[in-house]
């Protein structure tokens, strides 16, 4: 199914944020107006569940597209944007990997998230990691990774992302193709991997390889030297093609970082068209900024034909897999996970 609005619209290759718990008019203009695939919630967007849902229904109705997607990062741990007392806290990856039953355990997580985002109308979750933990890497990735060992990683973030699929919540699997030998965070500042082809195929690609049939990807602001010396993956053209969509074999719906992390050069218009040059289908924009958002939506155009493939087919995906949402019992997931990991985890 096209996300084109039911105006006919081609919509914007990007996905922005907005800034607080409604939509102020001049964020409904300017959304109306540019016309973006999608969007993505913050934890200063998420206040309580009716705030949500109506927040939601109101980003969907500015670019007159009743399935826009609506995306979150809910990973669990650190990373959650949806947190008490309205939702439940979700233990950090590593913890789940460290269960005496860990595929259960992440199973559970991923199914009790998806419960979470489905309620509110939200139907795309920026999980699970696929990165791998290395010794003495930046902490930015740190618990937010299943381990260490590539089929560890890719083992339990299948089961993620088949648990977020049948709950009706399409998956990204990130940073590919992968951001745990960063020793910065890309937050911050451009981090610089020197390892060797050869290697970084049999670790750091592996799980992304393993997983190349998940629907979304989110790329690593990061620069590979043996791959492109001089651009981070997001922005090389050569690693997308050769790396990301050849070797490693990922066909799906292709979403970059966020746009405004420091790792990029340039400024938001030439990162944007950079990102989409490089062969990203999607850029992403997540501080709710009106001035780097316009300045975004004027450098670039709208979907791809492809994109628009990649899109439709990880939609009917989540659809098929959408069975069996209600009548999951929360109740028992939610205690059987603290079973597992111990009560309010």
């Amino acid at each position: 199914m096209s996300p084109a609005s039911s105006s006919g619209r081609e919509p914007l290759a990007a996905i922005f944020g907005c800034a607080g718990t409604t939509l102020s008019a001049a964020e409904r203009d300017f959304f109306r107006a540019a016309n973006p695939l999608g969007f993505i919630l913050f934890q200063r967007n998420c206040e309580s569940p009716d705030q949500v849902r109506a927040l939601v229904a109101a980003l969907r109705e500015s670019v007159d597209a009743a399935e826009a997607p609506v995306l979150i990062d809910q990973e669990g741990g650190r990373v959650a944007r949806l947190r008490p007392p309205h939702w439940r806290s979700y233990p950090a990856a590593a913890r789940l990997a460290a269960c005496a039953t860990p595929r259960e355990a992440v199973s559970l997580t991923a199914q009790l998230i998806a419960h979470d985002l489905a309620t509110l109308g939200i139907t795309v979750d920026c999980a699970p990691v696929l990165d791998l933990a290395i010794p003495g890497a930046d902490p930015i990735i740190g618990d937010r990774a299943y381990g260490a060992a590539p089929a560890t990683v890719a083992e339990l973030g299948r089961t993620a992302c088949e648990a977020l699929l049948a709950g009706g919540v399409l998956p990204i699997i990130k940073h590919i193709p992968g951001h745990g030998r960063a020793t910065v965070d890309s937050h911050k500042a451009l981090p610089v991997v020197g390892a060797a082809v050869a290697e970084l195929a049999e670790t750091d690609f592996a799980p992304f390889r393993a997983l190349n049939d998940m629907p979304w990807a989110m790329t690593a602001h990061i620069v590979f030297r043996a791959l492109d010396p001089e651009r981070p993956a997001t922005l090389s053209r050569r690693l997308i093609a050769e790396t990301i969509r050849t070797s490693i074999g990922f066909d799906g719906v292709l979403i970059s970082d966020d746009l405004s992390m420091a790792a990029l050069p340039g400024t938001l218009a030439e990162r944007a068209r950079g990102a989409l040059e490089a062969g990203c289908d999607v850029v992403l924009h997540c501080n709710g900024d009106p001035v780097e958002m316009t300045a975004i939506a004027g450098s670039i155009g709208p979907l791809t034909p492809a994109a628009h493939r990649r899109l439709a087919r990880g939609e009917a995906r989540r659809r098929a897999a959408d069975r069996g949402a209600a009548s999951f019992d929360r109740a028992a997931a939610s205690a059987r996970l603290d079973a597992l990991v111990g009560a309010g985890a």
